[in-house]
């Protein structure tokens, strides 16, 4: 039997924080292995912002993660920052631009931010293999890891679980970081797929394939929480970044509720247009502010005997009423469209069995766990790769 090659950490997962954390235990001198089952290396980065990569987020606060510990994040986040990670791109003359809110996406397309981190690993002489199966890891009596592959057998002093978590399968996503927590005594908080789009049913769901493409800004709230975004009416229910926001703190049977006119108030409209004498239709005044289609749906739901009416015919019932269906829709989702098309994993492994500092197993020595596997969740918009850069470098100073 051929013996083990042998290095000074193996990391598991070739995505954002795994390389992230290899190239900086490499640099610092480590000689480091990542190993990945995928056929090629940063999926995940590739696909997304649309192919360009929402990189991180100006606007950076612990307030917008969750975790069972919404304090474990603080500590990495503080100490390797997005402007860390700008510093980082700066020396590549990554073009990139703020679409609002903080949203750094890349000018070009995504495969720019990986390069960056191979070239990064390169300089630390990380080695890299793709199409590697692990099929055990075991610790021995004298502290090293060992792991078995279809690929023969690595040895390390530290081993790094990189391996996200369970969204977009197709892209080699598995639940294995999670096996290989609780076969080392860590627990691992339930997991649900995130930043998701909602599925309707029944009539709801006709509503929606009616409205399918119709897109507006909205206020979305559930669970004391809200997001003032884009939603998008589709074939399967609702999607666009506000539901996606607030599918991170919606649970099975929990309503939400959107208000379609988060700028404007119903009631100050309609006093408005009867000040200035309007003579059009209610219908044809709310589609100068709503799209045409779903006013036009949506009167015709819910209030079909007001769309023709005139400002100055409506009495205070009805202005309460369209008070109510524009402000206040109320609905309970059948579901999500689940890890097929959610971008990340809610719950993981429960950082209570972390370090906030070094990222080790209390458990285990030289065990490490970084980025999606743990139960940290971003919001929308750059948050989720902050987590993977400022995971992975704090990692890759101990590792």
């Amino acid at each position: 039997m051929t013996s083990p090659q042998v290095f000074d950490c193996i990391v598991i997962g070739a995505g954002a924080a795994g390389l992230m954390c290899a190239a900086t235990a490499g640099q610092r001198g480590r000689r480091v292995l990542v190993l990945d089952h995928a056929n090629k290396v940063g999926k995940k980065i590739l696909m997304s912002g649309g192919g360009r990569c929402n990189f991180t987020n100006l606007y950076m606060e612990p307030d917008n993660y969750l975790s069972a510990n919404p304090h474990f994040c603080k500590s990495a986040l503080s100490r390797y920052t997005q402007y860390d990670f700008l510093e980082l791109v700066s020396r590549y003359d990554l073009a990139y631009h703020d679409k609002g809110a903080g949203e750094l996406f890349c000018d070009d397309k995504a495969r720019d931010i990986l390069n960056i981190l191979l070239a990064e690993c390169e300089k630390g002489d990380v080695l890299i293999q793709t199409e590697t199966a692990i099929t055990n890891i075991a610790k021995t009596d004298n502290g090293q890891f060992v792991i078995d592959t279809e690929r023969g057998q690595y040895q390390s002093h530290s081993l790094v679980m990189a391996t996200g978590g369970l969204s977009i399968p197709k892209m080699g996503a598995t639940g294995f970081g999670y096996k290989v927590a609780r076969q080392f005594g860590l627990q691992v908080k339930d997991t649900e797929p995130a930043l998701v789009p909602f599925t309707l049913s029944d009539a709801w769901l006709n509503v929606a394939q009616e409205l399918a493409g119709v897109s507006m800004d909205i206020r979305v709230s559930c669970r004391q929480q809200s997001f003032n975004e884009a939603l998008l009416f589709t074939h399967r229910g609702l999607s666009g970044p506000a539901i996606l926001q607030i599918s991170n703190y919606w649970y099975s049977s929990d309503e939400i509720t959107i208000d379609f006119l988060p700028t404007h108030s119903v009631a100050e409209l309609i006093e408005q247009w009867i000040a200035n004498g309007e003579k059009a239709t209610i219908k044809t005044l709310l589609s100068h502010i709503l799209p045409k289609r779903f006013v036009l749906t949506w009167l015709g739901l819910m209030a079909a005997d007001l769309g023709d009416k005139l400002a100055k015919q409506l009495v205070s019932k009805d202005i309460e009423k369209l008070t109510q269906f524009f402000h206040h829709w109320t609905i309970k989702p059948s579901g999500t469209e689940g890890y097929r098309t959610a971008e990340v994993t809610r719950g993981g492994v429960d950082t209570d069995g972390i370090s906030s500092k070094t990222f080790e197993a209390k458990t285990t020595e030289n065990l490490y766990f970084i980025g999606e596997v743990l139960d940290v969740t971003g919001w929308l918009g750059g948050f989720n790769f902050q987590w993977a850069w400022s995971s992975g470098w704090c990692a890759g100073q101990y590792v």
